[in-house]
């Protein structure tokens, strides 16, 4: 079994489509970013980047030791080889599908977040900020259009893989973004072809009713108030533990680690 520790953000999605595409079964550990719940003890133990998602592997086999991963590109990596689905295993195949990866990871991800960050949370609206970062999402859509007007069909080639569910993610939120979607074709097209699918559908309705639309100015200073200070002091912690994050088997580290994690006990 795995755990999925997960908020029904673009980042969230990418996870929890690729284990529905893979048909892992998967334990849901809602981690509720509005809240700090990113910042719990508990959680830190597996992702250290106090974000979500992270999983824990409890069927990896090493010695019946369970595996944590953060950082979503690297969970899609180890759920493809894991599976051996949606990562071609010869090396230009392999390459292709990772650069378009860290594309997504490395520049569609940051820059659609800041994005939107300017124009739907920031408590007062800079106009350059605004203006730099929606011109740099548009030249990202414009890439991605081109890229699949040349592949006719997926994002790394004819076949679909962990850079589709990583890109249609961050593409989903199109419309908050005021992305218009009319000027990229070949992206609507491939968006559309890809909603059709149960398993694409089934990631994306994961926790939906999580979703908050607005939020408090506590949350706002959770997520957005950050600093190296408040969190090496342990500033936007949860004030007690919470039931999302509990209720999981006992973890053990890989040997080559030490020390261990913390029970999370019902």
């Amino acid at each position: 079994m795995i755990d999925l520790y997960y908020w029904p953000t673009p980042n969230g999605w990418k996870i929890s489509i690729m284990l529905e595409e893979c048909g892992l079964p998967y334990t849901l550990r809602p981690v509720d970013i509005t809240r700090g719940e990113q910042f719990a003890p508990e959680f830190l133990l597996v992702s250290p980047n106090n974000r979500m998602p992270a999983i824990v592997d409890h069927t990896a086999a090493t010695e019946g030791s369970s595996v944590p991963v953060f950082e979503s590109g690297a969970i899609l990596v180890y759920l493809a080889e894991k599976t051996g689905q949606f990562l071609p295993t010869d090396v230009a195949g392999r390459t292709e599908v990772m650069q378009w990866l860290m594309w997504q990871v490395g520049g569609l991800g940051p820059m659609v977040g800041q994005n939107g960050h300017f124009l739907l949370y920031a408590p007062e609206k800079i106009p350059y900020a605004i203006e730099r970062y929606s011109k740099e999402v548009h030249r990202l859509y414009g890439v991605l259009d081109a890229q699949l007007a040349r592949t006719g069909a997926y994002v790394a080639g004819d076949s679909y893989s962990i850079a589709d569910m990583a890109i249609v993610a961050w593409v989903r939120i199109h419309k908050a973004q005021q992305v218009p979607m009319a000027d990229f074709p070949h992206v609507q097209r491939w968006y559309d072809h890809l909603l059709l699918r149960p398993a694409v559908q089934r990631g994306l309705n994961v926790g939906k009713t999580l979703r908050v639309n607005s939020l408090s100015d506590e949350a706002r200073q959770t997520l957005f108030g950050q600093t190296a200070h408040s969190v090496r002091n342990g500033e936007h912690r949860p004030a007690a533990a919470t039931p999302s994050l509990l209720g999981g088997a006992d973890l053990a580290l890989p040997r080559s680690q030490p020390g261990g994690f913390a029970p999370l006990r019902d």
